[in-house]
């Protein structure tokens, strides 16, 4: 797609599924792309980084959190085309957990999230950010799947 000459070029996301008992990690987003919408922890990819310094550099980012037993659970493809700001993202999604239990999650990002907190897996909020809706309607669940 173009847009004054401009190509769109796919960004790469990193996706943390950060888990806690039956729990997930959620904020809502203030960002233009899926405004007040709940996500996971992410972001973008940095240039020779791999997925699982990203994952963990963007959760301290965006929560303070440190993560530990991080692993590749799938990728994802999501053209957001109906979004304010159209893009093209190609989420790596991660699984990880805490490195120290007693950790509470912080927002140390204000302007593009609301705050964290834990949502039970079977009783998730509405709405999700699109990418995410997509996966749990299609019965992905990142405590039972394989990682490879």
């Amino acid at each position: 797609m173009e847009n004054g000459g401009v190509a769109f070029a796919p960004i790469v996301g990193v996706v943390v599924f950060l888990l806690k008992g039956n729990k997930v990690l959620l904020g809502r987003r203030r960002s233009a792309v899926g405004y007040s919408t709940f996500a996971l922890p992410g972001g973008h990819l940095e240039f020779g980084e791999s997925f699982e310094e990203c994952a963990a550099r963007e959760v301290k980012e965006e929560t303070g959190l440190d993560i530990d037993k991080i692993d590749y659970l799938t990728v994802t493809n999501n053209v957001l085309s109906r979004e304010v700001k159209p893009q093209h993202v190609v989420a790596i999604c991660m699984r990880a957990g805490l490195a120290d239990t007693n950790q509470m999650p912080q927002n140390l990002e204000p302007d593009k999230c609301d705050g964290w907190d834990w949502y039970d897996w079977n009783d998730l909020p509405k709405p999700l950010f699109g990418p995410l809706e997509t996966m749990v309607r299609n019965g992905f669940n990142p405590f039972s799947h394989q990682s490879k």
